[in-house]
């Protein structure tokens, strides 16, 4: 695999920064879950029940605020958001170990409504940093940055616990937090590039209903069914161990599973082409589903999930990629808000189920059940999808110094060609319908004139500024023929122009090797009859040409 696509990722200024500001800035973060759960059940000795109240208060807090928070900075911009959020944060984690049981459950709630969004911020900014061409790339190493959040901030938040205690473990958390919000406020990285930018001051705001649609709503649902096989996967791989008494292993085999992760994410990343999130996301859920039939030695059961570990970080980060390129700039940051919310979802509905299964029929029909219940909701999913019109977002244009390499590849085979531009022909004597420029296809057509694709030509001619066509022939600004097709004195006619007797203009009025001119078309003054040799030396001097107006 080539490692070109990563080099090129890393050229563009401000990219490395601000994924390495992200990896940090998500490390607090990621160990918020596990420090409340062991502050609960261990330093307060309330038990696994209440400590799991305080973590849904947060969870719920966080499914909501994420995006809250989004919209505002579409609206308001980073920093406001950031100054807030980073506050509040510090707010929390300074005091939450002294608070008693119903402050904390009140306060982690709120704490969620306004957490930091490192997660959705660094995505938003990497969509406006990136060419599309090299999106997908982005993403999928920002997967594999928080693939290795994940691996650290919860291991870091149990061993501050253990050998610090919650007090300082929290603070410094709180810490972290704060470092990690003045970082980004430091940092100020762009929501959206200029290019994005003027296209949003020329079309104004976009209605929500523009890109919150169905098929939004269908993609969103299977970014839960991600979450949900993951969550259900880890459940069950934790709780399947621990019945064979390997606890001691446990560790080890997430952190094996991670790495499959990660090594999928760096492969995807480097392929010249992705892939649909449904294909990927179902695939993950499909080969979960034997997991289970694995026994014995734990081993076994971490090669087991080797095929569906290396379609995470890929499924993850498509997901993303699609949202990019689907909502319109002026909204991205409420759309990556509600990705997040979206994995919370995922998240917090496969903990209860996965282990209600794992208590009632045993942890290997919890891999079966993750593994299916992720297929289902793909395919559910997938009608809502599949009805999806175009939106606001794919018709955004990229500024010069972010214009993608397949971007540019596809412009050039759908571009008309350099001779259908306004003013450019083929070769002498080829003249194409096309060359008239869009302005004018409203105007009403005269005298049995007809031209294909709407295009009309009124009386008089009237011809936008500086159109050329081919071989000196100049109309120049503003310049009105009158009715009868009168050429000035000015034209000179191409070299090797010729008239055919009676010849019929097809539909796309294709002048090439000899004009060809409708046949109820009158001659440009009396006298002046359409020769049948192959070639007219100059046309006649012609009737006077009335002023043209002002342009």
């Amino acid at each position: 695999m080539a490692l070109d696509p990563y080099r090129r990722l890393l050229k563009i200024p401000g990219v490395p920064t601000l994924l390495l500001v992200g990896l940090l800035a998500r490390m607090p973060a990621t160990a918020t879950g596990m420090a409340l759960t062991l502050h609960v059940a261990e330093v307060l000795h309330l038990g696994y029940a209440k400590a799991g109240l305080v973590t849904m208060a947060s969870t719920i807090g966080m499914a909501i605020g994420s995006p809250l928070s989004g919209r505002l900075v579409d609206r308001h911009g980073l920093r406001p958001v950031l100054a807030v959020t980073t506050a509040a944060q510090a707010a929390f984690w300074s005091c939450a170990w002294a608070l008693p049981f119903p402050a904390l459950a009140a306060a982690a709630a709120l704490a969620g409504l306004l957490a930091l969004p490192v997660f959705s911020v660094t995505r938003q900014c990497l969509a406006a940093m990136v060419p599309v061409a090299q999106r997908r790339t982005g993403f999928t190493l920002d997967s594999m940055l928080v693939e290795l959040s994940y691996m650290t901030g919860p291991a870091l938040a149990v061993a501050g616990l253990t050998a610090l205690g919650s007090h300082v473990t929290m603070t410094i958390i709180g810490a972290g937090m704060t470092l990690a919000g003045i970082g980004l406020l430091t940092l100020n990285p762009p929501t959206r590039s200029p290019a994005e930018r003027e296209h949003e001051a020329q079309s104004g705001k976009v209605a929500r209903r523009e890109w919150l649609t169905p098929a939004f709503g269908g993609l969103m649902a299977t970014v839960a069914a991600a979450t949900f096989v993951l969550t259900a996967t880890e459940l069950s791989l934790v709780a399947t161990m621990t019945d064979a008494g390997d606890t001691e292993w446990v560790g080890l085999a997430v952190g094996i599973w991670c790495v499959y992760s990660l090594v999928g994410g760096f492969v995807y990343g480097g392929l010249s082409r992705g892939f649909s999130p449904f294909a990927l996301i179902a695939g993950m859920g499909l080969l979960t589903v034997p997991v289970g039939l694995v026994a014995g030695d734990w081993r076994w059961l971490v090669l087991a999930l080797l095929p569906a570990g290396l379609l995470c970080a890929p499924a993850l980060s498509s997901t993303v990629d699609v949202v990019s390129g689907r909502v319109p700039a002026a909204a991205r940051g409420e759309a990556m808000g509600l990705h997040g919310t979206a994995l919370l979802i995922g998240g917090a509905a496969s903990a209860p189920i996965a282990g209600a299964v794992i208590d009632g029929v045993g942890s290997s029909w919890a891999f079966t059940v993750a593994g299916l219940a992720g297929v289902a909701i793909v395919l559910a999913a997938l009608p809502l999808w599949r009805r999806r019109r175009p939106t606001l977002g794919d018709a955004v244009p990229m500024s010069p110094e972010t214009a993608s390499a397949d971007a540019g590849a596809s412009a050039a085979s759908d571009a008309p060609a350099v001779s259908d531009a306004p003013g450019v022909s083929d070769a002498p004597g080829v003249l194409r319908a096309s060359a008239v420029p869009p302005a004018l296809d409203s105007l009403a057509v005269p005298d049995g004139l007809g031209v294909s694709d709407g295009l009309a030509l009124p009386d008089g001619l009237a011809v936008s500024d500086g159109l050329a066509v081919s071989d000196g022939l100049a109309v120049s600004d503003g310049l009105a023929v009158p009715e009868g097709l009168a050429a000035p004195s000015v034209l000179a006619a191409p070299e090797g122009l010729a008239v055919p007797e009676g010849l019929v203009v097809p539909d796309d009025l294709l002048v090439q090797g000899g004009l060809l001119v409708p046949d109820d078309l009158a001659a440009a003054s009396e006298g002046l009859a359409a020769p049948t040799v192959p070639a007219v030396p100059a046309v006649p001097e012609a009737p006077s040409v009335p002023a043209a107006p002002a342009p």
